[in-house]
């Protein structure tokens, strides 16, 4: 071969490894401009609703970047629709890691698919911030490269039945869930706080994910005659209880989840049945008139003016604020263990959801939610500030057989 040939090739050579080399102090997903971050969420299926979680994160970032990005750097989102199918969500997090190279991990709804990938991505070094679930599986116990931001579905769920028999003085209480991690944590939390008072649930019924049809689930919880009824289902579930609840003339206090928290939303969906139901909350109200709210608000009407502002929506950002700040204190030494480090080192931050709290052996970062509850029209009438959980968490999981 001719030297000009030899050259030549040695030059290409170099340039691809110069522009696939990630920088200097830096990991895979992170060069001198970019930084990759990719998160799953059903834009499809029957947590679709759900789906605008992602596609807020999206609008955040659209926002950061605007500005100039972090330290230099650009982010590169990748978004992908799982269904909330968890082999999907494995095929997905693969590909995302693998052949895109992300280097974190942002969001991504569900109990059950985040299970399926929570091992893989921490085996292969990928931060990962605010998985959308309140599952106390993602923090206990804690590993590195992982850090919670939704509050958990046994506290959530302990706060409302303190609520329903403390300032309610409700008496029977029912428990209506999704047969998986997401509701069975959720019941557990319900059964502590009432041991705690000395009370038992009337009833508890479960739900599969992809049942349609729950007049037979109705009706179990009707016989046991409750004043309350706790639901720790799907948004569609939510739906089609309530209407069949209505059908039969049973006429319990309703009480949720956060899951269920974008009251405009599940008002439309229940045709108004959802009036009256009490939730909890992690975020700042959609009307709040807080300067950070505002910014987001201009940045979704900027980036994003199909979508509709709601909580599943900048839930999108919530769970990603600890992970930009947590970007911004690395500087441009950015690699997984130094972002560990700094995201470790967060304490009482605060974006528009609750106080986060971080250490190295702590990664749940909120346990504090308030109540509110859906009035007319699908506006949102606050009950009570910020409340913090004083479950004994140790103790819930031991009877949880963890």
């Amino acid at each position: 071969m001719k030297k000009a040939n030899w050259i030549w090739i040695a030059a290409c050579a170099l340039a691809m490894t110069l522009t696939f080399v990630p920088s200097a102090f830096s990991d895979r997903g992170v060069t001198d401009t970019e930084i990759r971050i990719g998160q799953y969420g059903p834009q499809t299926g029957p947590a679709a609703l759900w789906g605008a979680v992602a596609r807020g994160t999206g609008c955040y970032f659209d926002m950061i970047n605007a500005k100039g990005g972090i330290h230099g750097r650009k982010i590169t989102y990748y978004l992908r629709d799982d269904g909330y199918m968890p082999p999907k969500t494995k095929a997905i997090c693969k590909e995302l890691v693998d052949h895109k190279g992300v280097f974190a991990m942002a969001a991504g709804v569900g109990t059950a698919t985040g299970m399926a990938v929570k091992r893989y991505l921490n085996k292969k070094k990928v931060i990962w911030v605010g998985p959308s679930t309140g599952s106390s599986h993602f923090a206990f116990p804690p590993t590195k490269y992982l850090f919670s931001v939704y509050p958990l579905y046994i506290d959530e769920a302990s706060i409302l039945v303190n609520y329903a028999v403390k300032t309610l003085g409700k008496k029977r209480i029912a428990f209506f869930y999704q047969n998986d991690d997401y509701g069975k944590e959720g019941l557990a939390g319900a059964e502590y706080a009432l041991g705690k008072l000395g009370m038992k649930l009337v009833a508890s019924v479960s739900a599969e994910p992809l049942d349609t049809d729950l007049s037979s689930h109705c009706m179990k919880l009707k016989k046991a005659k409750p004043d309350c009824v706790i639901m720790w289902v799907l948004p569609k579930h939510g739906a089609i209880i309530l209407g069949t609840a209505a059908k039969l003339g049973f006429k319990p206090q309703w009480m949720t989840t956060s899951t269920l928290s974008d009251t405009p939303i599940m008002y439309k969906i229940t045709k108004g049945l959802f009036r009256n139901v009490i939730f909890t909350s992690f975020g700042e109200l959609p009307d709040s008139k807080s300067a950070l709210m505002k910014a987001y608000k201009k940045a979704h009407a900027e980036f994003t003016p199909k979508d509709r502002w709601g909580i599943f929506f900048y839930a999108g950002f919530i769970f990603t604020e600890p992970l930009v700040e947590g970007l911004k204190r690395c500087g441009r030494n950015l690699t997984a263990d130094n972002l560990a480090k700094a995201m470790e080192g967060l304490k009482g931050f605060q974006g528009i959801g609750p106080k986060i709290s971080y250490g190295p052996d702590q990664r749940q970062g909120a346990r504090s939610v308030f109540l509110a509850k859906c009035a007319e029209g699908g506006k949102i009438e606050k009950l009570s500030d910020w409340m913090t959980s004083d479950v004994d968490l140790q103790a819930v999981l031991k009877q949880m057989g963890r």
